[in-house]
């Protein structure tokens, strides 16, 4: 029996849209808490938070488009088709984010202001749109054959449009937390009054999709409900629950990194409650992974220089966050 190298791609951009929804969700979420804070030098030291490490963010989004183009480049054609406006609206979030973001440090003081703006908007837009996407993903992409059939518009439905604020919550709470493990003083305190609104609204936002989506589709809700899958299938909800009661019991004392840790852990059980609604479907709920798998020759000759670089980026990815550990002071410089 030979290696299904279809299931490894699938894992591999299955990780990296993870790792890139962890990492560059709470870099967004900040700038999305931007208008929570109005102070100068509050705003200063959230940017340093993340100002060593944001731009390596986003080398886990390209790792997942990428993979996506190789090995399933059917796939890749009808999900770019289909989410065409809603992609083009979150890069050019993420552009004015970044270049605001490089450009705010070296402002006039009567100009920042504008850059300020510039990355609440970005960091929203962005977020949003990546929400959007998600959301017309998991609703179903319309396909005929091997193409997609649907219209420019088909991502303004309900459900992808709530699921755009879905992601604005979770990066939002993710950025708080993030910002309570690194800062202190009066920041570190406003964001912890912060954190737990938003964890509420996570949670409600979780219940939703959660009943929303089976409703919608019988075979995701064969496949959580029926004997015995749903013996197997109940500690995700079970833990969902128990990290929700660790980050607000956290949240009590004097926190620092268990509420950023449970915040993880619901993003990860989030995640992974959606890769096992759609699983094989790589677009769904028509087209499974061996079906728009690329040639296996294409995909194992890609395969090798994969497994070849994922570890070195997750070695610098770990030391760049192991360098930067500890609290940010207020008077940090940005370099």
């Amino acid at each position: 029996m030979g290696i299904d190298t279809s299931v490894i791609w699938a894992v591999i951009i299955y990780f990296s849209v993870f790792m890139y929804v962890v990492l560059d969700g709470f870099d967004l979420g900040i700038g999305m808490l931007f208008p929570f804070v109005k102070d100068k030098r509050e705003r200063d030291t959230m940017m340093n938070t993340v100002a060593p490490v944001w731009d390596g963010n986003e080398t886990w989004l390209v790792l997942g488009g990428e993979g996506l183009l190789l090995a399933f480049p059917v796939a890749y054609s009808i999900i770019l088709t289909g989410l065409y406006l809603p992609l083009i609206f979150m890069l050019i979030g993420l552009v004015f984010r970044g270049v605001a973001f490089e450009f705010r440090f070296k402002a006039k003081d009567h100009r920042r202001h504008l850059w300020d703006k510039a990355f609440i908007g970005g960091s929203v837009v962005a977020s949003y749109f990546q929400g959007v996407s998600l959301g017309t993903f998991l609703n179903g992409i319309t396909v005929s054959g091997r193409s997609y059939a649907g219209g420019p518009l088909d991502w303004v439905a309900p459900f992808p449009l709530l699921a755009g604020f879905g992601v604005m919550i979770a990066y939002t709470l993710l950025g708080s937390t993030w910002l309570i493990m690194k800062t202190e003083g009066e920041l570190h305190k406003r964001m912890v009054q912060v954190a737990r609104p938003f964890a509420l609204m996570l949670l409600g936002a979780v219940v939703v999709v959660s009943i929303w989506t089976p409703l919608r589709d019988a075979a995701v809700a064969e496949r959580w409900f029926s004997f015995p899958n749903i013996v197997f299938l109940m500690p995700v909800p079970v833990l969902v629950m128990l990290s929700i009661v660790v980050l607000l019991g956290s949240l009590k004392s004097d926190p620092h990194r268990w509420p950023f840790v449970a915040a993880l852990a619901l993003i990860f059980l989030g995640y992974t409650g959606m890769a096992i609604s759609i699983w094989p479907h790589i677009v769904p709920p028509f087209i499974t992974i061996w079906e728009a798998a690329s040639p296996p020759a294409s995909q194992g000759f890609a395969l090798v220089g994969t497994l070849f670089i994922l570890p070195v980026i997750l070695m610098y990815t770990v030391w760049s966050y192991w360098v930067f550990r500890g609290k940010v002071k207020a008077d940090a410089g940005y370099h």
